[in-house]
C-alpha cells in the first residue's frame, strides 16, 4: 500500500485488492473510529472530498476508495451534463458499472476494511455506493457496526442479489435517506426494504426527504443545501452513536 499527501484532499493510498490496485483517499486520524465511503456514480472528484472532509471533521476516520479503478484513469462528467444528456448517461454508466459491479465492489471491500484492522466500523454511501454501503452491512455483517445510504438506487429489485434479501445477514444499524419521485427506490421499494429489516430484526430508520435524486454531493443541478446538511446531521448522529 502506497501513499501521498495532496493539499486539501486527504491522504492517497494504494490499497492493493483481489484485482489489481486501487487508489483511494483517507482523511482524519487512523486512531479514530472508522467510515469506509462508498462513492457515487459520477465518480471520484471534489464533492466526494468534501464529503468526505465534512465527515473526518467530526471526528471520524474516513476511507474513500475510488470504486472505478478498473477503468483506469478517467475524469468524471460534469454532473450537470450527465443529468441532461441521456446520450451521456448511457454510455458512462454502462461502463462505470460494468467496472464497479455489485460483486466486484464487495470483493474489494475486504481489503477496504484491513485497512481499519479488525475494528468494526460505519459505512456510508450516495446513490449507488448507498446501495453498496447496505450490501456491505449485509456481507461483511461482524465489521459492519453503522450503515448509512443516501438517495440510494436499485436497493430493491427483482434479481437474487437484490440488497434487501440481506437483511437477514445484518448486524448494523442502518439509516436510509431516500429522495423524492425516484423511481430506483420508489415508495414501494422503501416498504419492502422495511419490511425486511423488520422482520429482520434490524435496527433500523428509512425517511425519504424532500429532494430529488443525487442531491447531497455539491455539484448535482439538485443539490439541496439544506436537506445535505440535515443529511450530515443523521449520519454523523447515527455513527456516533454506534462507533463511539
Amino acid at each position: 500500500m502506497g501513499r501521498g499527501t495532496l493539499p486539501g484532499m486527504g491522504t492517497q493510498l494504494q490499497i492493493t485488492t483481489d484485482d489489481g490496485t486501487c487508489p483511494a483517499f483517507s482523511f482524519g486520524d487512523r486512531a479514530l473510529p472508522g467510515v469506509l465511503l462508498y462513492i457515487d456514480g459520477i465518480g471520484m472528484r471534489p464533492a466526494m472530498h468534501e464529503i468526505a472532509e465534512r465527515v473526518a471533521a467530526a471526528g471520524f476516520h474516513v476511507l474513500m476508495p475510488d470504486l472505478f479503478y478498473r477503468m483506469g484513469a478517467y475524469t468524471a462528467p460534469e454532473p450537470a451534463k450527465l443529468f441532461s444528456d441521456e446520450e451521456l448517461r448511457t454510455a458512462w454508466f454502462g461502463k462505470a458499472f460494468a467496472a464497479a459491479s455489485q460483486e466486484k465492489c464487495m470483493r474489494d471491500t475486504k481489503a477496504f476494511l484491513a485497512h481499519f484492522g479488525d475494528r468494526r466500523i460505519g459505512t456510508t454511501g450516495y446513490c449507488m455506493g448507498g446501495r453498496m454501503s447496505l450490501v456491505a452491512a449485509g456481507t461483511y455483517p461482524d465489521r459492519i457496526a453503522a450503515s448509512a445510504a443516501y438517495h440510494p438506487g436499485n436497493v430493491v429489485t427483482e434479481k437474487p442479489d437484490s440488497p434487501h434479501l440481506l437483511a437477514p445477514k445484518i448486524k448494523a444499524s442502518i439509516y436510509v435517506g431516500g429522495a423524492k419521485e425516484d423511481s430506483t427506490f420508489s415508495d414501494e421499494h422503501k416498504r419492502t426494504l422495511e419490511s425486511a429489516l423488520t422482520a429482520a430484526n434490524v435496527d433500523h430508520q428509512i425517511e425519504t426527504y424532500p429532494a430529488m435524486h443525487g442531491w447531497v454531493p455539491s455539484d448535482t443541478p439538485v443539490h439541496d443545501p439544506a436537506q445535505a446538511e440535515r443529511h450530515f446531521e443523521t449520519m454523523i448522529a447515527l455513527f456516533k452513536k454506534s462507533l463511539t
